[in-house]
């Protein structure tokens, strides 16, 4: 009796440990970004304000369903303004933004003098394509049958890629370019028949009652277009970050 109660709660933590592990991360707080490419962006060194180079992005190209292009334009430029290493000039949203600004000064509804001053010209102008190179690289997977019990995993790998063109504002020249691609990686497992091994082990009728236990995970999108931008506007600094 007290076996049998033994191989029950082997089973019973089979399953509540196959179902934590689909609970992990639920309910976790926000917090800052801290990832590797953050890190490394963080790490240069600081330049004088007056001494960054202008430069601005007008808006990615995305060809990928997951990305829209103003996403990765956000992400372009937040990483840009991380570096430390450039004065980034906002074009994507002028009219909404300074230009509006600028014509509530000039109607004389605002103090000061913003809508005589001239905006900053930018030295370079970014241009940003995100690619898909690969939309499933690889596919793994493995299973099995133990007394009834299914067992299966799953696993595959996609490719997220970013382009950046770098062009001169004052001749149109494409200068140079940086492209970075990272992994997404995807996989998951499932256990079957966990009713019918409780039943081989006991030897009593369960009268078919069965669990099963599933799980799907992926990489956020997000997080590796994020991690390409950041690689991409790491390598610009090394290039064009300094005089």
């Amino acid at each position: 009796m007290n076996m049998a109660a033994g191989k029950i709660g082997y089973i019973a933590g089979i399953i509540l440990l196959s179902t934590s592990l689909m609970l992990v991360g639920w309910g976790s707080d926000a917090k800052i970004d801290n990832s590797k490419t953050t890190k490394k962006l963080q790490s240069l060194p600081r330049v004088a304000k007056g001494d960054r180079k202008v430069v601005t992005i007008y808006e990615f190209r995305s060809s990928v369903s997951e990305v829209s292009g103003a996403a990765a334009t956000d992400m372009f430029t937040t990483a840009l303004i991380k570096s430390g290493s450039f004065a980034v000039a906002e074009r994507q949203r002028l009219n909404q933004g300074v230009a509006f600004e600028k014509q509530l000064n000039a109607q004389g509804q605002t103090t000061g003098s913003a809508a005589y001053s001239q905006l900053r010209g930018a030295e370079f102008i970014f241009e940003g394509t995100v690619s898909e190179a690969n939309a499933q690289a690889s596919k793994t997977g493995i299973g099995g049958v133990f007394r009834g019990l299914g067992l299966e995993t799953s696993g595959d790998t996609a490719t997220i890629g970013v382009d950046v063109r770098v062009v001169s504002s004052a001749t149109g020249e494409v200068l140079d370019s940086v492209n970075v691609r990272k992994p997404i990686k995807a996989g998951g497992f499932s256990v079957s028949g966990i009713g019918s091994l409780a039943q081989s082990y006991t030897k009593k009728n369960l009268q078919g009652a069965d669990v099963g236990v599933a799980h799907e995970g992926r990489d956020g999108v997000d997080e590796a277009l994020r991690a390409c931008i950041e690689e991409a506007v790491y390598e610009l600094v090394k290039r064009y970050g300094k005089e």
